[in-house]
């Protein structure tokens, strides 16, 4: 069974940082990404890493401040996050693509038959 279990979200006042951590199960061998949701908004994929960790993908709303890094020795994701803005507060969700490049999985507009997602951890950045 694949699980994907997000923690390290809460919240945070403007310029603060957290760490978001994902533990996938059930997976070998794929692209890992942080998506957001902010309620009235789209969905966003803001940042993607292949499996061996080298290529990696950011939205503009966040590059320079997030960084997403893996450990797969421990089969953890990390995404940390500096700078934090009011704007960052959304629900963010850890996601596995089996299929698609990085580009592509990041960019959330090219369908996968291979993807999972996780329940979600909710970030919340005061001003």
């Amino acid at each position: 069974e694949v699980q994907l279990v997000e923690s390290g979200g809460g919240s945070v006042q403007a310029g603060g940082s957290l760490r978001l951590t994902c533990a996938p199960s059930g997976l070998s061998l794929y692209a890992m990404g942080w998506f957001r949701q902010a309620p009235g908004k789209e969905r966003e994929g803001i940042s993607c890493i292949d499996y061996s960790g080298i290529q990696t993908h950011y939205s503009d709303s966040v590059k320079g401040r997030f960084t997403i890094s893996r450990d797969n020795a421990k089969n953890t994701v990390y995404l940390q996050m500096n700078s934090l803005k009011p704007e960052d507060t959304a629900m963010y969700y850890c996601v596995a693509d089996g299929q698609l490049s990085v580009t592509d999985f990041c960019s959330g507009k090219v369908d996968s038959l291979d993807r999972h997602w996780g329940q979600g951890t909710q970030v919340t950045v005061s001003s």
